[in-house]
């Protein structure tokens, strides 16, 4: 018979609210912030009213931990679903402010007419409209009287029974003393059954990832500055995509602003460069990482929770250093200087629109690479040219796509007992031979997906190498993706089109090019021999139709930086076919002069 792995016990709401108010039940934020529409806080106020079910709350209890003077803590449960729920209830019930999802606080209100015994949100006619108690709230007060409610409310609606609305009120107050069903968890699950349960229970929620799960650990933890600790992973992240979200902060979070963080983030407000916008699981697995050596978020909870890996004990030393270590991680993270840097290597690689950027775990270890390897103090110059390097063989082997906590985990393991220059040094080479330049690289560019690492890492290429557009005499790859550029057939659509090729045969990224929409549009539908022939005649003093080019060998350069044939000029390739097949072989040899330039 198989152990059952919870309980489930049912609760008076009344109960639950004291619970979150003295901190017996915590809410981690896992979802945060409060999401609902009033409507639907209305609408679960007229659920308990008329005694239907609310669904359960899931709770986690944290393991019970050893503090230093020997005895033992039992951890408060964790409240890992429900928290939209109870805190609609605390708005709704006890009148608290929460927080919305623009970080801004404010008050829910819901109306009650105890008339015809129905919920509304509060609103200014409603307001003005006697028959309604504008604030449920102010009957859970506890100074509240339902003998002086009945009669301000009687009075200014004398055609309604007294005994009425006092039975009517009595029963809305009532409604704390509903139960609701808790499951709670046992405290020694690991983090991948408390997943696999909680996505079973709640299919229709979002899944919660280990991430979720160490932000509330962060969250519940006061003893060691966790709450803040959050606030700073949030608020830099909100930061770094809605700047304008800098004054809230300012305004609505003295406490943080005072706090040892503010003053070391709020430049990211002025930053104007998507590059790298990271989420809370970025920062938290990029501090995690460098700091503890260790790839997978689960050690990270565990860690947080006090767990000794060799004992399997919990101690309250444990926990203490571990939130001292990744407090050190997130400095490092929020760094002005070491962002900055980690974008200025990414661009000086090329990458410099985010959307070149297709690997968000490739950027993270690039920052874990920059971030140890100052620990291991790599000088500079060497530094840069490692992370560069490490970060384009891991978009071009899609080393972090599959598997990626295993294989992050597997990269720092091998840091930790190699050093960081050491281990690049091996693995570069390994992943990227000769052979895969020559070999490997053509295959893998025939595809059609312009999102794929290899068109990507194609166009850096061409930006780091200071390419210009096909056939633009003066205008560069850069200059053009920066400005939302043309991506060019050079075999044209329609034209493949009307000879009956399919969408996967004519969007080969091997048939395309980054151009300057004029030139795209001059040449149209034309077949390329016919628009090859009229550039043979443009540079020979003919009538200028494509861009500004008008010497040959200007022709002749702005074609190989572009890994366009000699022989679509010179007539002796005309098939498509032919054409990708030689086309793919040059985009891969100018990838392999670009990463040896890195």
């Amino acid at each position: 018979m198989a152990t059952q792995r919870y309980s489930v016990t049912p609760h008076p709401i009344e109960t639950l609210l004291i619970w979150v108010k003295t901190g017996e039940i915590a809410i981690p934020e896992i979802q945060r912030p409060f999401v609902w529409e009033a409507t639907k806080v209305r609408n679960l106020l007229d659920s308990l009213y008329q005694g239907y079910p609310v669904g359960y709350l899931i709770a986690w209890r944290n393991p019970k931990v050893k503090l230093k003077d020997g005895s033992i803590s039992v951890g408060k449960r964790i409240l890992i679903d429900g928290q939209q729920r109870v805190t609609a209830l605390m708005a709704s019930l006890l009148g608290h402010e929460v927080l919305t999802d623009d970080y801004e606080t404010r008050q829910i209100q819901i109306a009650f007419n105890p008339q015809n015994e129905t919920f509304e949100v509060t609103n200014p006619a409603i307001r003005k409209n006697s028959v309604w108690l504008p604030d449920v709230a102010q009957v859970f007060a506890a100074s509240a009287s339902i003998f002086q409610m009945v009669e301000a409310y009687c009075a200014v609606n004398p055609d309604v029974s007294k005994d009425d609305v006092y039975k009517v009120i009595e029963k809305l107050r009532g409604i704390i003393h509903n139960h609701v069903g808790i499951i709670e968890l046992a405290e020694d699950l690991d983090i991948e059954t408390v997943t696999e349960i909680f996505i079973r229970v709640n299919s229709a929620g979002a899944p919660l990832s280990q991430a979720d799960f160490a932000m509330s650990k962060i969250a519940v933890n006061e003893t060691y500055g966790g709450n803040m600790l959050r606030k700073a992973i949030d608020y830099f992240c909100h930061l770094a995509v809605a700047p304008e979200f800098l004054p809230k902060i300012k305004k609505g979070d003295k406490s943080f602003v005072e706090s040892e963080f503010f003053d070391k983030m709020k430049w990211v407000a002025d930053v104007n460069d998507d590059i790298y916008d990271p989420n809370y699981t970025d920062m938290l697995r990029v501090a995690f990482t460098s700091e503890f050596g260790r790839g997978k978020l689960q050690d990270l909870v565990a860690l947080l929770s006090g767990r000794n890996f060799e004992t399997k004990q919990y101690e309250e030393a444990i926990a203490e250093e571990s939130f001292a270590k990744l407090k050190n991680g997130i400095h490092a993270f929020i760094n002005k200087t070491h962002f900055d840097r980690i974008v200025m290597i990414l661009r000086s690689a090329g990458f410099i629109v985010s959307n070149l950027i297709g690997s968000q775990n490739a950027v993270n270890f690039a920052y874990i690479l920059y971030l140890r390897g100052r620990s291991e103090k790599v000088p500079a110059d060497d530094l840069e040219r490692l992370v560069r390097r490490w970060f384009v063989m891991s978009m071009l082997s899609k080393r972090y796509s599959s598997a990626p906590e295993s294989t992050i985990d597997f990269d720092i393991r091998q840091i930790d007992n190699r050093g960081v220059v050491a281990y690049a040094d091996a693995v570069v080479p390994n992943e990227l031979p000769d052979s895969f330049w020559t070999g490997m690289l053509p295959q893998f560019l025939d595809t059609s997906s312009s999102i794929s690492p290899y068109f990507r890492c194609y166009q850096a290429a061409q930006i780091k190498l200071g390419d210009r557009g096909f056939l633009s005499r003066d205008i560069t790859v850069a200059d053009l993706l920066l400005n939302r550029a043309d991506v060019h057939h050079v075999f044209p659509k329609k034209h493949l089109k009307d000879a009956g090729l399919s969408r996967g045969s004519y969007n080969q990224i091997a048939n395309f090019v980054i151009a300057q929409s004029e030139i795209n549009i001059a040449i149209g539908a034309k077949a390329p021999a016919v628009y090859f022939t009229e550039l043979v005649d443009q540079v020979q003093g003919g009538t200028k139709k494509y861009g500004g080019i008008t010497d040959k060998d200007d022709l002749h350069a702005n074609l190989r930086m572009n890994c366009i044939p000699d022989g679509l000029l010179t007539g002796a390739i005309t098939e498509y076919s032919d054409f990708l097949e030689e086309r793919r072989k040059l985009m891969a040899l100018k990838m392999k002069d670009w990463f040896e330039v890195l």
